[in-house]
């Protein structure tokens, strides 16, 4: 059956850095879309950002746009989140999420857009 494992999350002071990775088994990970989401306690699941099945095309939330990296290693079934210049309110669990189509044309942002989940990293930055 479809996986997806995250790992790379801990703890880190406001400022500081983090990779995240996911890596897929069981899924044609190379043919989908694939994303991150997180979700704060007490938060609905907020989008963080898509990236195309070749990498070529990749979509950012807001609140993340120009500090995180979304990107792709499908020689390797892995996904990355590049976490630079991290703040407080990036504290939550971050899961990655594998598409059904090749690019989430509309409604990227949205979570039933997305077929499989990971268990999620907890990410923790303190101020």
């Amino acid at each position: 059956q479809a996986q997806l494992v995250e790992s790379g999350g801990g703890l880190v002071q406001a400022g500081g850095s983090l990779r995240l990775s996911c890596v897929g088994s069981g899924l044609a990970f190379n043919s989908n879309a694939m994303a991150w989401f997180r979700q704060a306690p007490g938060e609905e699941r907020d989008f963080v950002a898509v990236i195309s099945w070749s990498g070529g095309s990749t979509f950012y939330a807001d609140s993340v746009k120009g500090r995180f990296t979304i990107s792709r290693e499908n020689a390797k079934n892995t996904l990355h989140l590049q976490m630079n210049s991290l703040k407080a309110d990036d504290t939550a669990v971050y899961y990655c999420a594998a598409g059904r189509h090749r690019w989430v044309a509309v409604a990227k942002e949205q979570v039933s857009e997305y077929e499989y989940w990971g268990q999620g990293t907890q990410v923790t930055v303190s101020s």
